[in-house]
This record gives C-alpha cells, sequence and structure tokens, in this order.
C-alpha cells in the first residue's frame, strides 16, 4: 500500500506529543531564495533548517538553475536522517519547496518521509504554536544515500518522444510564453500541456483530495512526465500523482536546462 505523503497540521501536533516524534524540517524558499530568517524567526518546535539552494541543488550552470544535488548524502548525515526515522518536511505554504524536499528524499532512497499539507499556514491557521531562534540538528554521519530511487528523463528522452504526458508546472503566461521573468527564452517543450501548481491546491492551500487531483494531472497511463522552470515546483506535480496514486517521473533540469541548448524546438502560445 502506497505511503500517504501528506499530513494535516493537527495530525502532526499529535504524533509531536508522541514518545519518538517524526524530525520536523523546514524548507522555507522563494525564488529570491531560501528563507532562514523566516525560520529563525518564527518554526514549527522542533524543526531544523534546509536550504534547498545549497542542499537540495547542485550549483546552477549547465544541468539548468536547480539541477538535483552531486549527492543526498551529506544533507541525510547533517540533518540526521537515517534509516526508520520519520521525517516531515514544510515550507511557508505555497508548496514547492517542500515537495522538492519530499522528492529528494525519496530520490536518495528515504522513504518515511510527508508533507505537512498546507505547510506553515496551515499550521499557524490551526491555532498551533511557533518557536523563534534555531535548532541543531543531531547528525548521523553513517547514513549513505542511495540515489535514483525516483523516476527521471532527459532532455533527450523528451526529444524523442518518451514521455506518454508532458505536464509543464508553471503559470499559464509563462507556458504560453507571455511573460518569462527568469530563463532567457519564453515558451514551453513541444507537446506540453499546461498544468500550473496552483490548480492542484484548494482554496486553504491545501492538496485537493485524490480524485480531483487525478482529474486535474489527466494522467491515465505510465509514462508521464513533469517538468517546470527549474526542476522545483514541477515535484508539486509528482507529490499530487503520488497521493492519486499514481506514477510520475520529472525532468530534473526543466525549462532552464532545456534552452540552454538553442536546437531544442521551443513552442509559445
Amino acid at each position: 500500500m502506497t505511503r500517504p505523503a501528506l499530513l494535516e497540521a493537527r495530525a502532526l501536533a499529535a504524533e509531536l506529543a508522541r514518545p519518538t516524534p517524526p524530525l520536523l524540517v523546514d524548507v522555507r524558499w522563494s525564488l529570491a531564495g531560501s528563507d532562514r530568517a523566516g525560520y529563525a524567526a518564527g518554526h514549527v518546535p522542533g524543526a531544523v533548517f534546509c536550504d534547498l539552494d545549497t542542499e537540495l541543488a547542485g550549483p546552477p550552470g549547465e544541468g539548468g538553475r536547480h539541477p538535483l544535488p552531486g549527492s543526498m548524502t551529506p544533507v541525510l548525515r547533517r540533518l540526521g536522517i537515517g534509516p526508520g526515522r520519520d521525517v516531515v518536511v514544510y515550507d511557508g505554504g505555497a508548496g514547492a519547496a517542500a515537495a522538492r524536499a519530499w522528492w529528494c528524499l525519496r530520490w536518495a532512497g528515504h522513504e518515511r518521509v510527508r508533507v505537512l499539507d498546507g505547510g506553515l499556514e496551515a499550521w499557524v491557521r490551526a491555532g498551533l504554536p511557533l518557536e523563534e531562534g534555531d535548532v541543531a540538528p543531531v547528525p548521523d554521519d553513517a547514513v549513505v544515500a542511495q540515489h535514483g530511487c525516483m523516476p527521471t528523463v532527459t532532455a533527450e528522452q523528451l526529444e524523442r518522444g518518451e514521455a506518454t504526458r508532458l505536464l509543464d508546472a508553471r503559470a499559464p503566461e509563462r507556458f504560453r510564453g507571455e511573460h518569462e521573468p527568469v530563463d532567457p527564452v519564453a515558451g514551453h517543450i513541444p507537446g506540453a500541456v499546461s498544468c500550473p501548481t496552483t490548480a492542484l491546491l484548494g482554496p486553504d492551500g491545501c492538496y485537493l483530495p485524490p480524485e480531483r487531483l487525478r482529474e486535474v494531472l489527466g494522467i491515465d497511463r505510465p509514462g508521464a512526465v513533469a517538468y517546470c522552470g527549474s526542476g522545483v515546483t514541477a515535484t508539486q506535480l509528482v507529490l499530487a500523482a503520488h497521493g492519486a496514486g499514481v506514477e510520475l517521473a520529472l525532468y530534473p533540469g526543466s525549462w532552464s536546462h532545456w534552452v540552454r541548448d538553442p536546437r531544442r524546438p521551443v513552442v509559445t502560445g
């Protein structure tokens, strides 16, 4: 049976009261960078901080703006994420950073990871307490990541048309090429359909029920792929697909990698 990936705020509070609570990882981030200042100003009690830009991504370059890290072993060791350790990740509420952390941990072979549905906003909305300052993780130097445990595809596979359905997680205006605030070329990969991450969430900022997610994603057979600008927000589509009981592969470099080669085709509209 597939392990649920989402956890409601009050359910998390109940788990934190147990003798062996899950490890909480705060991964607040935006396009402006990781939000360590926000973490220090107030976080879920006991949460440790993880920097998306430096720990859940490699240096920007040929692989795109947020390529996969060369190794997740240092991150697992620093945070103390050993085998069998329950982990709950969360961000400020947008969902992308938490999904990236969930995906990276699973890619590194750690399956016991869930996401606080609605992020810190849901925690605060439930009237639950915050803690200021910094929490030092308890490291585990014996952990070794087992990379490759989540499906990925390459640009070459997409060029060969190997995706049965290609979902673009960016905002519709970026998909259409009307507005591109980050990357040097506007548009989308040929054959892609727009599936913005905002369509996955209800008015409360939490994910839609599984049956609704299946409708939004429109996946009815294996081989579907998600991408976005740099491989961060697309992991929300993968997380939603997991909740809907279907598998969705990730194109890690996403649009920022695709447009580095001017020979690759681009579509607008």
